[in-house]
């Protein structure tokens, strides 16, 4: 099976609203200013969007630890 790009593009996009979510709360307890955790959010919610998205389409091109089951053919 296949993975097509724009998978890989709503994947990045789910898992960074959730990821940034996360960081936002951290910066704020961190911080306690919710204008610089809002920032810390906003500024790694792109760079991370970007290297997630590189990362998971170098994984969709390996075949480590995946293994070829009957089903798994082409006609």
């Amino acid at each position: 099976m296949h993975e097509k790009p724009f998978r890989s593009i709503v994947k990045t996009i789910s898992w960074r609203a959730l990821g940034t979510i996360d960081t936002m709360v951290i910066s704020y307890f961190i911080t306690g200013n919710l204008k610089m955790a809002a920032s810390i959010g906003a500024i790694e919610l792109f760079t991370k969007m970007f290297l997630y998205y590189f990362h998971e389409r170098a994984w969709s091109k390996s075949s480590f630890g995946l293994i070829k089951t009957p089903q798994d053919y082409q006609i």
